[in-house]
């Protein structure tokens, strides 16, 4: 398999992505405030290997030298995600002006380099006070995420034209109040489903706020969506499939592209849905420029749970390599939603890198990153409006709840010292972008 930068649209965009929590680090310089990851990081328990945010990638200082690294491969645009508590470090009212000045700092050095930004307001890390007064559970953090967008529109409006308001949704409601594994890591379904409704309130009131404040910008949002599968053909487990479509997936699309919750999931959910206000779905249902997708796997459904199939490969996190997945995915938006323009905004792979002298062998990721891109390639050709890809991610980084302990990154960041070695992915990435397979990149920093 073969993919090059003919396989799609001229104006395809391609580029790198990461989130601001996972690698900017300084989580106490310039006046920040803290996050929920923050507090999470210091339950004992709550990360797999025990370590924080504190440095991350350092980014917060390296930021140049990452930039000239995203510019080495011949990329197009960064999508990067904006911390909340280093604009408001209580999440309302005054604002930082230190907090503001960083990404100013950063935009210009993207422009500088020929990068188009691609911000997303909220990759997780709610600021802390607002937690403490029930965080996305309580629906004034919806209104003062609005706020929040507008403060950030009009401040980089003039230089970054798209903007995602969310970044996975049901990672920062169901994984993080309900099933526990993400900040604040509670296990409470009702609170779960109060959160999911209010980043989506939340959404719909900072497009509004946004557009009021910017003309020419993009607006979307960030979904993580997994195709389900039966297990078999039998009643039961197609039906047990349908239902995971519907708590994963269309819980979110059909009340962002139809105006409504799914009739059967909200009847299954009981007394423990949210209270809709008058107003509140056509306020989430606001049309949009485009529809972020993030894509790592499938999932595969059996009346007695999910499946995991024998005969695939997985990657480090466990995840079926599954791209056939991804065609499926964007063409069912395609046709069962009639969605805007997409982006694939994430797309990537954990595997056990090991650094031997200055490089960093990874074919696995390298075979992960092509089939994937042919499933995008072969939705294109099914008609689906696919604008653009971003690889996750530039750097290996702060994964969460596993902590340091996977690696996503086409660049390895040696966390002890800080240095940056580019993969083999990078390379063969830099071969796509630029058409040149012998590229070279930006050799191993100190």
């Amino acid at each position: 398999m073969t993919i090059t930068r003919k396989d799609f649209p001229d104006r395809f965009v391609f580029g790198v992505a990461t989130s601001s929590f996972q690698i900017e680090g300084a989580t106490r310089e310039d006046g920040r405030g803290p996050s929920i990851w923050d507090t999470f990081c210091r339950e004992p328990g709550r990360i797999l290997d025990g370590t924080n945010g504190d440095a991350a990638c350092d980014h917060y200082h390296r930021w140049a030298e990452d930039l000239d690294l995203i510019q080495s491969l011949g990329a197009d645009a960064y999508r990067f995600s904006i911390a909340w508590p280093r604009i408001q470090p209580e999440g309302r009212g005054a604002v930082n002006p230190r907090g503001l000045d960083f990404y100013d700092r950063l935009v210009d050095g993207m422009l500088e380099r020929g990068l188009k930004p691609y911000a997303t307001l909220y990759h997780w890390d709610l600021p802390q006070t607002l937690q403490d007064a029930g965080g996305w559970a309580n629906r004034d953090t919806a209104h003062r995420f609005a706020e929040y967008a507008r403060l950030v529109a009009e401040r980089l409006g003039d230089r970054v034209t798209s903007y995602a308001t969310l970044n996975e949704p049901w990672c920062s409601s169901i994984l993080s109040y309900q099933i526990g594994e993400h900040a604040p890591g509670l296990r409470n379904r009702k609170l779960a489903l109060a959160a999911a409704h209010h980043l989506l309130v939340g959404h719909g009131e900072a497009v509004a706020a946004m557009r009021d404040a910017l003309r020419d910008a993009e607006l979307g949002i960030v979904l993580n969506l997994q195709p389900t599968y039966p297990a078999s053909e039998k009643p039961e487990d197609v039906a047990a499939a349908h239902h995971a479509d519907g708590t994963f997936n269309r819980w979110f699309l059909d009340p962002l592209f139809r105006g409504e919750y799914p009739q059967d999931i909200w009847e299954a959910y009981g007394a423990d849905v949210p209270e809709v206000q008058p107003g509140d779905l056509a306020c989430i249902a606001r049309p949009l420029d485009f529809l972020g997708v993030n894509y790592y796997s499938r999932g595969v459904n059996s009346a007695n749970g999910s499946v995991r199939p024998p005969d695939s490969a997985y990657t480090h996190m466990g995840w079926e390599v599954y791209p056939q997945g991804l065609t499926d995915l964007l063409v069912r938006l395609k046709e069962d939603y009639a969605a805007p323009p997409l982006f694939i905004t994430e797309n990537g792979a954990a595997y056990p890198d090991e650094l031997t002298g200055d490089r960093v062998h990874d074919p696995e990721r390298i075979r992960y990153f092509e089939s994937h891109l042919e499933a995008v390639a072969q939705a294109v050709r099914h008609g689906v409006d696919v604008r653009g890809y971003f690889a996750w991610s530039l750097l290996d980084n702060f994964e969460w709840a596993w902590g340091y302990s996977r690696r996503f990154g086409l660049v390895y960041v040696d966390y002890a010292s800080q240095r940056r070695v580019p993969k083999d992915s990078a390379l063969w990435y830099q071969g796509l972008l630029t058409g040149q397979p012998e590229g070279v990149l930006l050799p191993a920093t100190d």
